[in-house]
C-alpha cells in the first residue's frame, strides 16, 4: 500500500546558496542545487525518507518535464505523470544567512485533453493500491479553481482519504470535495476566510466540509482542529535554517498519522518535528533526521 502524492505544477527546483544576495550587483553562488520539486514532491521524498512507499503522479512537460521524471528515477522515487505539451516550470530559491528569497514560474498551461488523460490516470492509480492521497501546490493554467475538490470527490468514491495543501481559490473550494484533512498555512488560511484567528478559521474550513484543518505557524508550530479534539504544537525552541519545504515535510508525517490511524496528539508531534527536522537542512524535500529525533517529544501538545 502506498500514499499517492499529487503534483500538477511539478517543477525543477533551483538552489542557491549565497553569503549574502546584493539586489543590485553581481553575485556568487556558494553551492547550486538541481532537482525534481513541487510541494507533492517534496512530501513524496520526506515519506521515502522515513521508509513508507510512495507514488509520485501529476503533470510534466517538455524538456524540464524530462528533467524532473529523470530526477525522481535516480532519486528512487517511483512515478507515474501524465504528459503535457507545454514544458514545465523551474523555480528558483536564493538562501543566505539573511533568509530565503524564492522565484516562482506559474507552470505549463493545460488543455482539456491533458485534463481528461490525468483524470483517467487519477482514477486508475486510486484503484491500485493507493491508501491515502496528498494533493499540494499551486495549479497550473488552465485548470479551474476546484480542481483539487474534483479530485478529493474521486479519492472519496474510491474510499481513498485525501490531504489537500493549497492556497487561494483552490483552498477556498477544497473543503466541497470532502477531504480528511487541509493544511494550509497562517497566510493562506487568512486568504481563505478572512480571519488572522487560526482555530477561528479552521473552525469555518471544517464547517465547510473538511474532516480536520492543521495550520501550520512556522516557528510558532501547529493548531489542529479536528473531529477528536483541537490542539496547539508549540515547538520547544526555534530552528534555524531554509525554511522552503517545511511545510510539505508537516504534510508528510500527517498523511503518515493519517494511514496509520495515530492519535491526533502524537500526529501533531510528528509533522512539526518534521517541520523543524525540514528547515535544518538546505534543500527543500530533505530532513535533518538527528534533529526530528532529538525535538520530537519536546514539542509541547496543549488542547484548546
Amino acid at each position: 500500500m502506498t500514499i499517492l502524492t499529487v503534483t500538477l505544477n511539478a517543477a525543477l527546483d533551483v538552489t542557491y546558496e549565497v553569503e549574502g544576495a546584493d539586489w543590485n550587483g553581481v553575485n556568487r553562488v556558494g553551492a547550486v542545487h538541481r532537482r525534481a520539486g513541487g510541494k507533492g514532491v517534496n512530501v513524496a521524498r520526506v515519506l521515502a525518507a522515513l521508509g513508507h512507499p510512495v507514488l509520485l503522479t501529476g503533470l510534466t512537460g517538455g524538456p524540464t518535464g524530462a528533467l524532473i521524471e529523470a530526477d525522481l528515477t535516480a532519486a528512487g522515487l517511483p512515478h507515474s505523470f501524465s504528459p503535457v505539451h507545454a514544458a514545465s516550470r523551474t523555480t528558483l530559491a536564493v538562501t543566505s544567512s539573511t533568509g530565503t528569497a524564492l522565484f516562482n514560474e506559474s507552470g505549463p498551461a493545460v488543455d482539456a485533453t491533458e485534463v481528461t488523460a490525468f483524470l483517467e490516470r487519477y482514477d486508475r492509480l486510486l484503484r491500485t493500491g493507493a491508501e491515502a492521497v496528498v494533493i499540494s501546490g499551486s495549479l497550473p493554467p488552465g485548470l479551474s479553481a476546484d480542481f483539487y475538490a474534483s479530485l478529493c470527490s474521486r479519492a472519496g468514491e474510491a474510499g481513498v482519504p485525501t490531504i489537500v495543501d493549497a492556497d487561494g481559490e483552490p483552498l477556498r473550494h477544497a473543503p466541497g470535495g470532502r477531504p480528511a484533512i487541509l493544511k494550509p498555512n497562517a497566510e493562506e488560511l487568512t486568504r481563505a476566510v478572512g480571519t488572522m484567528d487560526a482555530v477561528a478559521g479552521a473552525r469555518a474550513l471544517r464547517t465547510a466540509g473538511a474532516g480536520a484543518v492543521v495550520v501550520s505557524r512556522g516557528a510558532d508550530g501547529l493548531v489542529a482542529v479536528t473531529p477528536d479534539g483541537e490542539w496547539t504544537a508549540r515547538m520547544p525552541y526555534p530552528v534555524a535554517g531554509n525554511p522552503t519545504g517545511a511545510g510539505d515535510a508537516s504534510v508528510a508525517g500527517l498523511a503518515l498519522g493519517l494511514v496509520q490511524g495515530t492519535p491526533w496528539p502524537t500526529r501533531l508531534r510528528t509533522a512539526a518535528a518534521l517541520g523543524a527536522a525540514a528547515v535544518a537542512t538546505h534543500v527543500a524535500g530533505d530532513i535533518d533526521h538527528q534533529v526530528f529525533e532529538s525535538i520530537r517529544d519536546q514539542i509541547q501538545i496543549t488542547p484548546h
